[in-house]
């Protein structure tokens, strides 16, 4: 089979022997739609330290089960599945308390440590836990996205109390599905904060307001729009001053979410903002909502369709990298 690996600072696509099943919890899928993601590029640019040379990237694909492990009770052969990015074992002391991210036997594996899904066919471990069957009346595409960057937007807002003010710091694939989850959540006003504007002309569908940092001062507008600051900001920027801003934003005794992945420190200013009270939630993605996240699809009251901006055949994937690092759209899929 093909598959998609860092080379050079790029890609480059290889042949691999097909997968198969190690353990008897694994699932064997074949890959209908994957996409990439900016974790990918962080990849490339050396900043993941967990990342195994020459593992096959992709961790947001949906497909078809053709094969399982025989410990495999909740799928059967030619279902179909979107994967969660992240690997649990379902049993250990921090998947039972809902902590997935910190499986002791899985995390970000797959792409990163195992052979991910821009690939043909994909092994999948723990299959019951990071796999989950896609509603009859929802499509691929729009099931793609529900192990990642939606989960992530929803984990990030998953705070918001009914009637607040939600800033959100980047209008990118999860600076929106987060504007669009604290729509969901009953977020009375949502503003969304990005340094380009055609981006913020996008986010209009889910925000009330739009601020660019660039041309006009951001802590002056989010106190004329809310008086006191934001009840609950979410930084899905990740920017050379994004977290400075997050927390300067917010009111008293807010909440700020920190849902972007840095490849640089930060720092935590604590002799400045002490008084201010802030409670601080950190964290990527923690994809335990899929089932809901598909369900809500389902019902019409969610999506993420908005997010694809290109389709390529799997053969220039070359291409689709290249037209997604330009950052000027938003989701690029593969199609198998």
């Amino acid at each position: 089979m093909k598959g998609v690996i860092p080379y050079n600072g790029f890609v480059k696509v290889i042949e691999r022997q097909n997968p198969e099943i190690i353990e008897s919890s694994d699932a064997i899928i074949r890959v209908t739609r994957s996409a990439i993601c900016t974790s990918d590029f962080h990849i490339i640019n050396n900043a993941v330290p967990r990342y195994v040379p020459d593992t096959i990237l992709g961790h947001e694909f949906v497909g078809e089960v053709v094969e399982t492990g025989s410990s495999v009770s909740k799928l059967k052969v030619g279902d179909r599945v979107a994967a969660n990015c992240i690997t649990f074992c379902g049993e250990c002391y921090f998947c039972r308390h809902g902590f997935i991210n910190n499986c002791i036997k899985g995390g970000w594996e797959l792409g990163c440590r195992i052979d991910g899904g821009q690939a043909e066919y994909v092994r999948v471990p723990y299959a019951d836990m990071g796999l989950n069957k896609i509603p009859d009346n929802v499509s691929f595409d729009s099931a793609l996205f529900v192990g990642d960057i939606l989960s992530s937007g929803y984990f990030a807002a998953d705070g918001i109390k009914n009637g607040d003010t939600v800033a959100v710091i980047g209008a990118g694939p999860v600076g929106l599905c987060s504007m669009m989850c604290a729509r969901y959540l009953g977020a009375k006003k949502v503003i969304a904060i990005d340094i380009d504007n055609a981006r913020l002309e996008f986010a209009k569908q889910f925000a009330d307001y739009t601020i660019n940092p660039q041309s006009e001062n951001i802590e002056q507008t989010i106190h004329e729009i809310t008086k006191y600051g934001a009840d609950y900001v979410i930084e899905a920027a990740g920017g050379n001053d994004t977290f400075e801003t997050a927390w300067k934003i917010a009111r008293a005794n807010a909440v700020v979410f920190v849902v972007a992945m840095y490849e640089t420190p930060q720092i935590l200013p604590l002799n400045i903002m002490y008084g201010k009270n802030l409670t601080f939630k950190t964290g990527g993605v923690d994809a335990v909502y899929c089932d809901k996240l598909l369900q809500l699809i389902s019902e019409g009251k969610i999506s993420t369709d908005f997010l694809i901006s290109k389709t390529f055949p799997f053969e220039r994937v070359e291409d689709a990298y290249r037209e997604f690092s330009k950052k000027e759209i938003y989701k690029v899929v593969l199609e198998y």
